[in-house]
């Protein structure tokens, strides 16, 4: 694995064992190497730094009524909640280095707007067992039997967040992690669009240097040229959809 990579991904142990399982369960045509992994983790902090508003937020929905919800609606004094809940993980930006009981807890607690925890219903799916686990822990957030469930519905902000994560769990169950078309390429929302964009790029950092001096290769956009069947560059771009 290069430097770069032990660097960047933080935990490249654990990214290369669920790399191992998203191999096994067939998930995409191929999977990306971890120096492809690094270059989707580069193009994630670019929309850290220049696309946040699509982090955190809601389109669509009502802020709950409740005093916690109404303060938590502001993302800088969510973080801390959300770091102690163990709800996100700062520092794996891929979702790869995370356990399924982390993801979860993402799931749980970290608002996802639109389509958005679809990238964490798949990224679960290659874990045998584990949709069955937050379908159960979703639903008793929903019908109340979970005793901190007012805490996580106002640690998400927005109304109706878990009905709608408990609806997609169900799907997903059923084999349903489809996607609309327009959805189903965008790494922002999608986990097997971001592993077809990450397969889509240079293999290698002496064939990312050779790309980026050419001008063929973005952090945002990735690799300009089409791969066979897929374009990357088009994947990055923003959706005329919500996003996170």
């Amino acid at each position: 694995m290069p430097l770069l990579s032990h660097v960047l991904l933080v935990f490249p142990t654990a990214i290369e064992s669920n790399l191992a399982a998203v191999e096994r369960s067939g998930l995409v045509p191929r999977t990306p190497n971890s120096w492809q992994i690094t270059l989707g983790v580069l193009r994630m902090w670019h929309r850290v730094f220049y696309r946040s508003e699509t982090i955190g937020t809601c389109s669509a929905d009502a802020v709950r009524p409740t005093w916690r919800a109404r303060l938590l609606e502001r993302r800088p004094l969510r973080f801390p909640f959300l770091v102690r809940e163990r709800a996100i993980a700062p520092l794996d930006f891929s979702g790869l280095a995370s356990s399924p009981e982390r993801v979860i807890r993402h799931l749980l607690g970290a608002h996802h707007d639109g389509n958005q925890f679809a990238y964490d219903l798949a990224l679960l799916s290659i874990h045998p067992g584990k949709l069955d686990e937050l379908e159960q822990r979703a639903r008793a957030v929903v019908d109340g039997s979970n005793p901190r469930a007012s805490w996580l519905r106002d640690l998400v902000v927005y109304e109706g967040y878990h009905e709608r994560l408990l609806a997609t769990a169900e799907r997903a169950l059923a084999g349903d992690l489809s996607l609309p078309a327009h959805e189903e390429n965008d790494p922002d929302i999608s986990f097997t669009g971001y592993l077809r964009w990450c397969a889509a790029q240079p293999s290698t950092p002496e064939e990312t240097w050779e790309a980026f001096t050419a001008g063929r290769y973005t952090i945002a956009d990735g690799l300009i040229d089409d791969a066979p069947g897929y374009s990357a560059a088009a994947a990055s771009r923003p959706m005329a959809t919500s996003v996170q």
